[in-house]
């Protein structure tokens, strides 16, 4: 429920019509006002709360309106009274959405132990795209959506303990910074069976830190031998530290911060590992790594399928760092292997 709100907001009208032959134009526009989230005043008059991207948005729909053959046009029209904006924001009231969801979100957690592990990753997905979906057009969120995303948190832990029962919890404490130098040559060791996080800080430290690394897949973290370092598991020399997955930690402790290809890598294999913020390139290399072991025997032959996929996508967003701030490209670049 959407309560009434204290200040007087203004709001963005988009009215419209179309000739009632063109189906075709009209089922694109009313499809393109649900994805907006706008509120429906009437047949052909749809609401937005004001703002630039939303005005955009409109005047855009108004135009395809136009070219095919309708009329439309967006206009700003300010609240009078707290009573009429609580009217308008009546519209945007998602209860309904989240209450749908959250019968979804339990009737998979009434059934979570019961499903192979395929089946829950392919259940899990879509959920948390629908609450992506409405959180994005929820423009007064309130207690269904902190609920709904609770819930949805709960779910997503206990399917974790399933699918990664190994999976590090984030130890607390200061991040200490080292010199990649005094970490040559030596053997580095995770568990086996690796995915995403430990794929991209494997490519990482093989890459940035240690090119001569060699890499033990551990049965099981107690198997770590001493003189070995330990990596995304608990105990381990670096793990999850805080809200940082194990890949954005080792940046943090070797200096590779300021290299902005690896932030933006390191926010895909943040969101795939441990959820957040959605970036658009997630679902692609996602896609890659699972066709890579598929068809890969080994961990370290996944490994190398993985770095390929890791590899092409760096220089991808070094190439659009490079063309965006026309500068020198970063000193920090990823040392050549040794055949």
């Amino acid at each position: 429920m959407i309560t009434k709100p204290s200040t007087t907001p203004s709001w963005l009208l988009l009215i419209l019509s179309l000739p009632t032959q063109n189906t075709a134009a009209r089922m694109r526009i009313w499809r393109a006002t649900k994805v907006l989230g706008c509120g429906v005043l009437r047949d052909g008059v749809y609401v937005l709360p004001l703002s630039p991207a939303h005005r955009e948005a409109l005047e855009a729909l108004a135009m395809e309106t136009r070219e095919s053959e309708g009329s439309a046009q967006v206009l700003e029209v300010p609240s009078k009274s707290a009573d009429e904006a609580h009217v308008f924001t009546t519209l945007f009231d998602r209860t309904g959405d989240y209450a749908r969801l959250m019968e979804e979100i339990s009737e998979l957690k009434a059934k979570v132990s019961e499903l192979d592990t395929s089946a829950l990753r392919r259940a899990l997905k879509p959920l948390r795209r629908s609450f992506e979906a409405v959180s994005s057009i929820d423009f007064y969120p309130g207690a269904a959506q902190v609920q709904t995303a609770r819930a949805l948190d709960e779910l997503e832990a206990a399917a974790l303990a399933i699918l990664s029962p190994d999976e590090p919890h984030a130890a607390a404490g200061k991040i200490e910074h080292l010199k990649r130098s005094h970490y040559q040559g030596r053997i580095w060791a995770t568990r086996k069976h690796p995915w995403i996080d430990r794929l991209a800080s494997a490519w990482l430290i093989r890459r940035f830190i240690d090119h001569k690394a060699q890499f033990l897949w551990l049965d099981k973290p107690q198997d770590c031998p001493h003189d070995a370092l330990g990596f995304d598991f608990d105990g381990a020399a670096f793990t999850h530290r805080g809200a940082r997955v194990t890949f954005e930690v080792l940046m943090a402790t070797f200096h590779l911060e300021e290299d902005r290809a690896l932030v933006r890598l390191a926010a895909i294999v943040h969101y795939l590992d441990v959820g957040g913020i959605p970036v658009p390139e997630a679902a692609g290399l996602e896609s890659l790594l699972a066709g890579a072991r598929l068809s890969s025997k080994t961990d370290e032959a996944l490994l190398r399928e993985a770095q390929k996929s890791l590899d092409h996508l760096y220089a991808a967003f070094s190439d659009e760092v490079s063309k965006r701030t026309s500068a020198p490209a970063s000193e920090i670049r990823p040392q050549k292997r040794r055949r």
